[in-house]
């Protein structure tokens, strides 16, 4: 979307940054974020240079109801910006009723047409990209032939073949206007495709160089070091130490201690104010109080828990704080019990519901603690949730606890004798506080008694803390700096603290501030100051003057120095000094670890660092100017805390010290750290015990050091600079990146308009062997579906100018749906791990596979083919054979055989067999709904007969159409025409819900095949006069329709003698999966070897009984229907398809009942079966289906064999006694209707697992099962007798080697004789019905079936002892897609795609101009469309090294699907392409 509209007035970059501050301050707007201003206009005028460039990006399409949905919900903000209403927004508020109005109208002209697009889009393309459209038009996929120019003419009629479709098809046969190369013109999808491949073509990041070698050809890049990168130039840093602790004579010997002491001296003393949501004083304890009621305590946990004889909790064991965010003074009474009765406090957030977004990981945490007691509360305890008993339940992953309410009212008295034991501060634990990891895992850091003291000490010595200061702590006080300043430090210094709780900040973000005419000392976040520069209006009664030292607990962000910054300088005016801002940097394992002191001549300036981001992603400090566009500005977190000893070290393999300009992990050796994460001895070494190397190897000290986490690296006169965390580091092919810094560019993009702040998640995810980054945000719900996708944009164009990386993933989710954590904050890992799991759920997707994947294997370049002589010499010399193979020999020996024509040998059994039944049709109900005889055939054909000739008055040779339902009167029609001397062309009839796509279908084979009349029954007779049939095509120009249901009763004077074994008995019309109309021409001689094959095959005789389960249109269905009974005399019971999708346990028990050894079926009808009878098999048993007896059951197929449907369905029917080794396929093509076919004897079929790279070159390599990237094959049956087969390379036509991939080749009695082509066009393909080798054997004449696969000679013997050769079908030539220079077979992808995600039903894939396209049908919500974009993408990435350009999500049903039930993906791609689909969401990858 052309960047020129929003964009253009920001290009002014405007005056100079303290005026736009002013300029802001007066507005009152929110525009202030916590982004440098620097920053800002550093992405600003990055994105005014891409403006320049004018990328344009296709913008997706979305469903209506997926755009009202998200959008006008009503929301309500995220926490952290509900403070509006003191917020003074006189622009906004005056437009929000007209910008509701122009989200709906805005979207509904955008989504005109399902995948509509913005008009002005549309415009602008259809002036800009017409003209690349006609000379860019895609090549013709779907010929394989040297010359493509006849796949035109016939695709032209087939382009709106419907073939039998879904009922929900909408596209059947739409009106195509087409270029002179067949690419529709009127499309505004191809019109986003050509925009996108026009993007794509666009100078790209530079290519990388090496390789690795993936145990195969394929390579993955590697990444080399850019030997132009900068590298660290100083001096080894020499570690750092804070000042000595100083040895004050009154300090106490232990936090108990202390309290003691202030708790007897000054017990009226006030320690701490709780405020209620208004801001008023809840209660205020008192020194006195808090020492009473923690020895109060402290006797009830040790004495009133468990019996006497057994206590629950004894000194040193683990107890459960559990306490609100708004109720510091239990949470304080219960920290000094705990402290006082020697047990360790484990402070953790309340569990909210029973899913809580990572309240399992901390049930884990206090699982592995041993924690069996949780103290609480009592408003706490009553607002758990409860069971039906009032039980409080047992949280996910939690162990079982007692819950202890610690209230005065519900303790017991201590006795006067007791009294707690205090000792001199040790070793032993004093608390764990829980951390969160990267990974979303909860640990817990022990400190002990000692480390608390001394951090105490040292926390009180570089503040200055002096008895009865006032502190506002607005941060948590469970853990971190709010713990340590507001609980601990304080009561050492006998200090007044006054907690403001987050419920008090969200309705007045400046409460802390008001507090603050007697402050002495306030902690907060950044996010608070922020907050109260949004909320301030000039506040009268604000005055900071009091205030000494504003400790901001998160310094270690660098992007806090923004709304430092921004905080003086509205401040300042209120008496804020500026030294009295001081950042800190901590972290959980090494609690403080250096601090900003207030000092007392601010004469010196704090220290800063303009940086470059470029070199900071190498790991190395660069000075930079502000002026540049990348750079990071930093501000010194003050010195080491006293006390302590710093030193930065690498942060990946040996923690050797580094150099003084070079990033990394800050380490601290002190007393006051934490210990240990409790009972993980391993991870706790590698924190809590590093011992830093210099670069010679020596250790830099003799104890221990602990790893911060934080990133940074000492400045001048040893001030700390941080600039990132360990968890926030993204790797992206060998550089570092913060995901705090990527979170600050996508903000300085118009933060404001669509997305929260605070509300962006940054991480990283591998795919291909790399990191690639992910941000996702929440948007508005007032944003509009065009704004929104703006912003995304230019925030993925931002953040590749300033950082160098692409994004991998860019998603927007509804406002209020990312998880929170207890205070408000966004739960990283619960985000990553839904995106990885597919349920984000978002509203907007854009993914840039094409930009940040650098790494994909080179295309492969064809080499000049080898000729075929030399591959056969080749061959000949390695001791390979040519792969070549056959069935075994028809020998002639039946009665039958001396007959020639299919209509003698129904004369012959007519009057040797008259009464012999040929034919048993069943009703859905099982029911036989009708039979015939011998004779009964015979007497019905002869009746047709004498229809044709006398009411037609056809000639010998006419062809005739039957249009037929599945059935006998099919069959009866078929000889009739052989006994009138026509030519048969059975056709499916039109389906009655579906004219409009089907019926087309009909006329064009009528019309194609040149029929001189049309067969049928009296109930199709009506349908094709009916309005909607004549509304679909016009029926004046049909041929004659004759009615079958009332024959004449006289037969014919002479039945038709035919002599020309040669000719023509029949024509077999069917659609190809690519969508071509093919008619091939069998002959009588074909017809009659084709049965004898299969007789031999199957050992068809009189006595059997053969089950056939499928449509009789073409093919071997045809065949098995229709012809194989008459020749072979077995009995066929012949069970409609259609009737299983009203009884789906139809075929099964009609073979079980009738005892049927042999039955045939379709992929569909297994389909049908496994799907709708999983659920029933103990139904079916009790009724007594019994498979024991089936010998074979084989399913007729054009295709490579659906190894997982079979075998899922072998699984399933086991228990009813179906043995696995009798579901077996076969195997046939247009020009040899079957090839190969399991039949009764000769060796199971067999499997092999290839390597599917392998297989994208070409080639054939076997690997073993459960290998990677195997695929498994199986065997696609026995080849037929009277069929040889041979593999030959498909371009030079040369003979290939055992287990070599290439064409299927076959040479076979049954062979058709032709495409028939009322055009005279049988020139084109007439190779496909006889080519010859190009070397070798040349003078047998072969057909080219048109699949890839591969003859391999096996362990097993057949029948007569030979080795068995088995025939692997890999796939169609002209289904296969070529990209990258491989082949891919579409089937492939498609299965990667269905195991991505569970809601996708079904798939297909099929290339336009050089893009993969991939359809998914979703089963489930709408709001779940957005999910399948990432998952699919990343699965064709990982598998098949494949960027997928396009994704299309659509309903149920939309994949058109042949009567074999194979996907018709071209038609599909028409379909896509004249924008018929009405998709869900379309994504159009960059």
């Amino acid at each position: 979307v052309g960047m020129e509209g929003p964009m253009s007035h920001r290009a002014q970059l405007g005056p100079p940054s303290a005026a736009r501050f002013h300029r802001r301050r007066t507005s009152g707007t929110r525009d202030e974020r916590y982004r440098s201003d620097v920053h800002t206009e550093a992405v600003q005028a990055v994105l005014a240079r891409h403006v320049e460039r004018k990328v344009a990006v296709p913008m997706p399409s979305k469903r209506r109801s997926l755009v009202v949905q998200t959008s006008m919900d009503a929301y309500t903000p995220p926490g952290d910006e509900t403070q509006t209403k003191n917020t003074h927004m006189p622009s906004s508020s005056s437009q929000s009723p007209a910008h509701l109005g122009s989200t709906s109208s805005s979207s509904s002209s955008t989504q005109s047409g399902g995948s509509g697009n913005a008009g002005r889009l549309a415009d602008s393309l259809a002036h800009a990209h017409i003209s690349h459209l006609n000379h860019s038009a895609p090549p013709d996929v779907t010929g394989y032939s040297s010359d493509s120019s006849h796949t035109h003419t016939e695709r032209h009629h087939m382009s709106n073949m419907g073939t039998i479709a879904r009922n929900t098809q909408k596209y059947g046969n739409a009106e195509r206007m087409e270029t002179g190369d067949g690419v529709p013109v009127s499309s505004r999808v191809s019109a986003k495709i050509q925009q996108l491949v026009n993007t794509l073509k666009q100078p790209r990041r530079p290519p990388l160089r090496e390789f690795f070698v993936d145990d195969f050809d394929e390579l993955l890049e590697v990444q080399q070091p850019d030997p132009n990168q900068p590298r660290p130039e100083g001096a080894e840093m020499m570690p750092v130490r804070g000042e000595a602790l100083g040895v004050v004579t009154n300090w106490p010997p232990s936090l108990e201690a202390a309290l003691q002491r202030w708790g007897t001296i000054s017990p009226k003393a006030p320690c701490l104010t709780s405020l209620d949501t208004a801001g008023k004083p809840l209660y205020v304890l008192t020194y006195g109080k808090l020492w009473s009621r923690s020895i109060k305590l402290a006797y009830n946990i040790l004495h009133k828990l468990g019996s006497k004889q057994e206590p629950m909790v004894r000194p040193g064991d683990r107890v459960a704080l559990v306490f609100p965010n708004n109720d510091p003074v239990a949470f304080m009474v219960a920290f000094y019990g705990c402290l006082l009765a020697e047990v360790v406090p484990v402070p953790i957030e309340v569990p909210l519901s029973r899913k809580d977004a990572g309240s399992q990981q901390i049930g884990f945490l206090l699982g592995s603690c041993g924690v069996t007691v949780a103290l609480t509360s009592d408003a706490c305890h009553k607002g758990l949730p409860k069971s039906a008993t009032g039980e409080i339940p047992q949280f996910k992953g939690w162990p079982k606890l007692l819950w202890f309410v610690t209230e005065s009212k519900h303790l017991s008295k201590p006795p006067r004798d007791w009294f707690p034991h205090i000792k001199d501060a040790n070793n032993d634990t004093a608390y764990i506080e829980y951390k969160t990891c990267k990974d979303g895992s909860v640990l817990g850091v022990t400190v002990t008694r000692i480390a608390l003291l001394t951090h105490s000490q040292a926390l009180t010595q570089s503040c200055s803390y002096t008895e009865a200061e006032t502190i506002v702590n607005v941060l948590d006080f469970k853990k971190d700096v709010g713990l340590w300043h507001g609980i601990l430090t304080s009561v050492m210094n006998m200090m007044h603290v006054i907690s403001v709780p987050y419920s008090l900040m969200k309705v007045n973000p400046l409460s802390w501030i008001q507090k603050s005419n007697r402050l002495n000392v306030a902690c907060v976040k950044s996010r608070d100051m922020h907050w109260a520069l949004v909320a301030h209006k000039d506040q009268k009664d604000i005055n900071l003057s009091s205030l000494r030292m504003l400790l901001v607990a998160d310094g270690s962000n660098p992007w806090s120095i923004s709304s430092c910054d921004a905080f003086l300088n509205v401040f300042q005016t209120k008496g804020l000094r500026a030294d009295v801002i001081c950042p800190c940097a901590s972290s959980p394992e090494a609690l403080t670890v250096a601090i900003r002191r207030p000092v007392e001549d601010s004469s010196q300036p704090p220290g800063r660092g303009v940086l470059s981001m470029q070199g900071l992603t190498y790991g190395v400090v660069r000075v930079d100017t502000e002026e540049r566009l990348s750079v990071l500005t930093v501000q010194d977190v003050g010195t080491v805390t006293p006390g302590g000893l710093v030193c930065v070290v690498k942060p990946e393999g040996v923690p050797q010290l580094c150099q003084t300009d070079e990033i990394g992990e800050l380490c601290v050796c002190s007393i006051a750290t934490g210990t240990s994460y409790y009972g993980l001895t391993g991870m706790t070494k590698n924190t809590f015990e590093v011992y830093p190397v210099s670069s010679t190897g020596g250790l830099i000290s003799e104890y221990a050091f602990v790893r911060t986490g934080l990133l940074g690296f000492i400045g001048p006169g040893g001030l700390c600079f941080i600039t990132g965390k360990m968890d926030g580091l993204i790797m992206v092919s060998g550089r570092r990146h913060n995901a705090d810094d990527i979170v600050a560019t996508a903000l300085a993009v118009e933060p404001m308009k669509f997305v929260y702040r605070g509300r962006i998640a940054v991480f990283s995810v591998t795919v291909l062997r790399d990191e690639r980054i992910v941000v996702v945000a929440e948007q508005r719900p007032d944003s509009t579906e065009e704004d929104s996708f703006q912003w995304m944009s230019r925030v993925l164009q931002a953040i590749d100018s300033i950082h160098g990386v692409g994004v991998f993933c860019l998603a927007l989710v509804p406002a209020n749906t990312l998880p929170k954590t207890p205070l408000g904050g966004i739960h990283l890992s619960e985000i990553k791990q839904l995106y990885l799991e597919g349920g984000l759920h978002p509203c907007n997707v854009l993914m840039c596979p094409h930009t940040c994947v650098t790494n994909l294997p080179k295309p492969r370049q064809k080499q000049p083919e080898i000729g075929p002589a030399s591959v056969m010499v080749g061959n000949l010399v390695s001791g390979k054979r040519i792969a070549q193979a056959s069935g075994r020999d028809l020998g002639q020996t039946d009665d039958n055989d001396q007959f020639l024509f299919l209509s003698e040998v129904l004369q012959w059994r007519a009057q040797t067999t008259p009464d012999h039944v040929l034919y048993t049709l069943l009703s859905s109900r099982g029911a036989v709904s009708s039979s015939l005889t011998c004779l009964q055939l015979h007497k019905r054909a002869e009746r047709v007969a004498a229809l044709l000739m006398e009411r037609a008055g056809l000639q010998e040779g006419d062809h005739v159409a039957l249009v037929y339902p599945p059935g006998i009167d099919l069959i009866a029609a078929f000889y009739g025409c052989l006994y009138a001397g026509c030519v048969p062309i059975t056709v499916r009839p039109p389906h009655p819900q579906n004219i409009s796509t089907t019926l087309p279908t009909v006329k064009m084979i009528v019309e194609v095949s040149h029929s001189a009349c049309v067969m049928t029954t009296a109930v199709i007779c009506k349908l094709l006069r009916s309005k909607e049939a004549t509304a679909t095509v016009d029926i004046r120009n049909w041929p004659p329709v004759l009615d079958t249901d009332d024959l004449p009763k006289k037969k014919p004077p002479a039945l038709y003698k035919p002599t020309n074994p040669d000719g023509l008995a029949y024509l077999d019309f069917s659609v190809s999966t690519t969508g071509m109309l093919a008619g091939v021409q069998m002959s009588h001689n074909a017809v009659g070897a084709f049965c004898r094959s299969v007789k031999l095959q199957c050992e068809l005789y009189p006595s059997r009984e053969v089950a056939i389960c499928l449509d009789p249109y073409c093919g071997l269905g045809f065949v098995l229907w229709c012809l194989c009974s008459v020749y072979s005399g077995h009995q066929s019971i012949l069970i409609p398809p259609v009737e299983l999708e009203s009884n789906p346990a139809l075929w099964l028990l009609a073979v079980s009942q009738l005892r049927v050894r042999d039955t045939f079926c379709s992929y569909s009808v297994m389909e049908l079966c496994t799907k709708g009878l999983g659920l029933q098999t103990e139904a079916l048993k009790a009724r007594g289906l019994d498979l024991s007896r089936v010998r074979a059951c084989v399913v007729v197929a054009e295709e490579r064999p659906r190894m997982s449907l079979t075998h899922s369905f072998s699984k399933l029917f086991k228990d009813l006694g179906l043995h696995p080794r009798s579901v077996s396929t076969a195997f046939g093509c247009r020009v040899n209707l079957a090839i190969c076919l399991q039949g009764t004897s000769g060796p199971d079929p067999t499997t092999v697992y290839v390597d599917m790279r392998a297989l994208r070159h070409d080639r054939v390599r076997l690997v073993e099962r459960g290998s990677p990237h195997s695929l498994p094959l199986m065997e696609s049956g026995k080849i037929l007798p009277g069929v040889r087969i041979i593999i030959a390379n498909p371009e030079t036509k040369g003979p290939l080697g055992d287990s070599h991939l290439g064409e299927i080749w076959v040479h076979s009695a049954h062979n058709g004789s032709g495409y028939y082509s009322g055009y005279g066009e049988e020139v084109l393909q007439s190779d496909h019905f006889n080519s010859r080798l190009s070397f070798g054997d040349t003078q047998t004449v072969w057909a080219r079936t048109g699949y890839l696969g591969f003859l391999r000679r096996t362990e097993l013997t057949d029948a007569t002892g030979e080795r068995h050769d088995a025939l692997f079908v890999v796939g169609a030539l002209e289904e296969a897609m070529e990209l990258r220079g491989m082949r891919y077979h579409p089937i492939d992808i498609e299965t990667s795609v269905i195991r991505a995600h569970k809601s996708i039903m079904e798939c297909a894939v099929f290339p336009w101009t050089n893009l993969l396209v991939v359809v998914v049908e979703l089963e489930g919500s709408e709001q779940e469309a957005l999910d399948l974009v990432p998952m699919v993408t990343k699965a064709v990435l990982e598998e098949h090294y494949l960027i997928v350009g396009v994704v299309v999500v659509t309903d149920i049903g939309v994949i058109p699907i042949n009567s074999r039930g194979e996907k018709q993906r071209m038609h599909l791609r028409d379909g896509f392409l004249q924008d018929q689909l009405d998709p869900i969401y379309v994504a159009y990858n960059m």
